[in-house]
């Protein structure tokens, strides 16, 4: 009872009345009753069982929000930034992050082979090769060298790897030439080769390029025949570049067939093809422009981009086809102008906005885009991020942390790609210094860019 008081209460009152009840009935007996009466005897009605109601769910916690206070206010403030616009992106999410002008289309550069690099892998796809071919002529004794866009088809013998590893070598394509020709007894010994360079058309030299990029050695005339990317140095991949390169090809093919004059012209419809060599793939290509920021192929791509399309063979003609190409991705292409495919032009334009949107794309390696990705140079360890005047000093946390291409033109300085942050948040960035600026904004730039790697998810907008 000591331990189960109110259960001994319980039990003693009912039998109590279980006493009083016999009591009574016995005392209901004695008195009057008749011996032979019955009693009805009733059916119990059974208690119905109750519903068993469970306890509501408890109501799941709120996420923690995150806080972000980490400021990289007093980097962007670098007066070395000119004119300044970035934005980041949270690649796993899409959240921005951090912005300045994101959706301001302007000049980017050379971060501009990104976007080209895109459309061809859209329009080419990754496993096209340009080809060069050489048909027979309509003279006698003739054949026709047949231009058809590879600026990487080299003069440097088979064996020897020119700026452009893996490139088509002449000397294989004339040794083709002369087993073709040698194999028809009736054929005439060789004497005219005709050079065809019909498949680009248009000018041979954006308007708006500097021409000193000529001189200096970073940009050729575009045409649709030339060899190693129009070099005096075939091996050197910043050399002084001519201003006939469709000659330069003609006068080295004509050397590996001996005895022959040249002149210019097309190939006949029709005519029998006697050899013909090709580049490497186009996502060979793509990572050999990104890499060293190669002006040449990334006008080849553009150029041969707006030949498959459809929009046309000239420099008039990337717009169409750059956007034509852009148009599978599913972001929004409003501000992009596109007047070349290398970004050397000042009237390029492209919006900060976009660029976070396609490295997105390319970090996640979504259709074919993993090829950009692993094209682009790596701070500290590859490329023209491994430059000994980029992410040094304190910059160099973020080394082997940021894949990004670089841009630069005499009116401004970019950088934009992906960034694995400190706290593993993968980032999306592209940053703009324009205008009055000089070669130390590219430390800015690197400082800026190794802020955001250190704040990461916890990156303010303040």
């Amino acid at each position: 009872m000591r331990r189960h008081p109110r259960a001994t209460l319980i039990t003693a009152g009912a039998l109590a009345l279980v006493l009083f009840g016999g009591i009574a009935v016995a005392a209901g007996s004695a008195v009057g009753a008749p011996a032979t009466a019955s009693v009805a005897v009733k059916t119990p009605i059974p208690t119905p069982t109750p519903t068993q109601t469970g306890r509501p769910a408890p109501a799941a916690a709120p996420a923690a929000s995150i806080v972000r206070m980490c400021s990289v206010a007093e980097l962007a403030a670098d007066s070395r930034l000119g004119s300044f616009q970035a934005q980041v992106r949270n690649a796993a999410t899409g959240e921005v992050l951090y912005d300045r002008g994101g959706d301001t289309a302007s000049r980017a550069a050379s971060v501009m082979k990104v976007l080209t690099s895109a459309a061809a892998l859209s329009v080419l796809g990754p496993d096209y090769r340009a080809t060069t071919t050489v048909v027979a002529g309509s003279e006698p004794g003739s054949v026709v060298l047949v231009g058809g866009g590879d600026i990487t088809l080299s003069r440097t013998p088979s064996g020897d790897e020119s700026a452009y590893a893996g490139a088509a070598h002449l000397d294989e394509l004339a040794a083709q030439v002369q087993a073709a020709w040698d194999a028809n007894p009736a054929n005439p010994p060789l004497t005219k080769l005709v050079l065809d360079s019909s498949m680009f058309g248009g000018a041979e030299w954006q308007p708006s390029w500097d021409s000193k990029e000529l001189w200096d050695g970073y940009m050729p005339p575009i045409t649709a025949l030339q060899v190693d990317g129009d070099r005096d140095n075939p091996y050197n991949n910043t050399s002084s570049r001519s201003e006939d390169p469709i000659g330069r090809a003609g006068e080295a093919f004509a050397d590996e067939l001996g005895g022959v004059s040249i002149e210019r012209g097309t190939a006949p419809a029709g005519a029998a093809t006697l050899g013909s060599v090709q580049s490497q793939p186009v996502s060979t290509l793509i990572q050999q422009s990104l890499i060293v920021s190669d002006n040449a192929i990334a006008e080849m791509l553009g150029r041969l981009v707006a030949v498959e399309s459809g929009s046309g063979n000239s420099f008039e003609s990337i717009q169409a086809g750059m956007l034509t190409g852009l148009a599978d991705y599913g972001i929004d292409t409003t501000g992009i102008v596109a007047v070349d495919g290398s970004g050397l032009s000042d009237d390029n334009a492209i919006p900060p906005s976009y660029l976070t949107q396609l490295f997105m794309k390319i970090n996640a390696r979504e259709g074919n885009l993993g090829v950009i990705f692993d094209g682009l140079p790596v701070a500290g360890q590859s490329g023209s991020l491994s430059y000994s005047d980029r992410f040094t000093g304190d910059s160099a946390i973020a080394d082997g942390s940021v894949f990004a291409k670089t841009g630069w033109i005499d009116t401004g300085y970019t950088l934009s790609g992906v960034i694995h942050a400190a706290d593993g948040t993968p980032l999306t960035f592209a940053i703009y210094a324009l205008d009055d600026v000089d070669d130390s904004a590219k430390t800015a730039i690197d400082a800026l860019t190794a802020g955001f790697y250190s704040c990461g998810n916890t990156l303010s907008n303040l």
